[in-house]
């Protein structure tokens, strides 16, 4: 069964999330290292792991299988999930996977060198509302397409 992890610390789609597990009735594992508020549902899990850079990272990416989703902006993070053959979305409904995530992790390491060497970097733009409505329809049309059936060529008897 497809599981929902949400790398909790800083997403902004949390709620959305649950509104979207709970129409499919899916689990959701809410991963940080701090205590964050949670709906009261038996579908949602709160795990709160020991504080320190890449801990919960580390324990989503120990978790994660095939058909799983996983919500995070972290590409690193993004890249171990999409590995094993989970599916990745980011909170502006971008989603991650095999043909993606090699390009994204290049960008990713690029702006950070830039920033090392000391160049000041454009941010990304503010979060908005059109960002929100994206994340719900790419999550919920996601949902949908991981729980069809797959097609298969008929076998002919031999």
């Amino acid at each position: 069964m497809t599981r929902i992890y949400i790398d909790a610390d800083a997403c902004p789609v949390k709620d959305e999330t649950y509104r979207v597990a709970e129409r499919y009735k899916l689990p959701v594992a809410v991963v940080s290292n701090r205590m964050i508020a949670i709906p009261d549902s038996p579908m949602i899990e709160r795990v709160v792991v020991e504080a320190g850079p890449d801990v919960a990272d580390d324990w989503i990416a120990e978790q994660a299988q095939e058909g799983d989703i996983i919500v995070t902006g972290d590409i690193p993070l993004a890249a171990r999930c999409v590995e094993k053959g989970a599916h990745v979305i980011d909170s502006k409904g971008k989603v991650l996977d095999a043909s993606s995530i090699g390009m994204a992790l290049a960008m990713r390491n690029l702006m950070t060198d830039l920033r090392s060497a000391g160049v000041e970097t454009p941010g990304g733009p503010a979060f908005s509302k059109l960002d929100r409505s994206r994340y719900l329809s790419a999550l919920d049309t996601l949902v949908v397409r991981l729980r069809k059936p797959r097609f298969r060529m008929p076998v002919a008897p031999i």
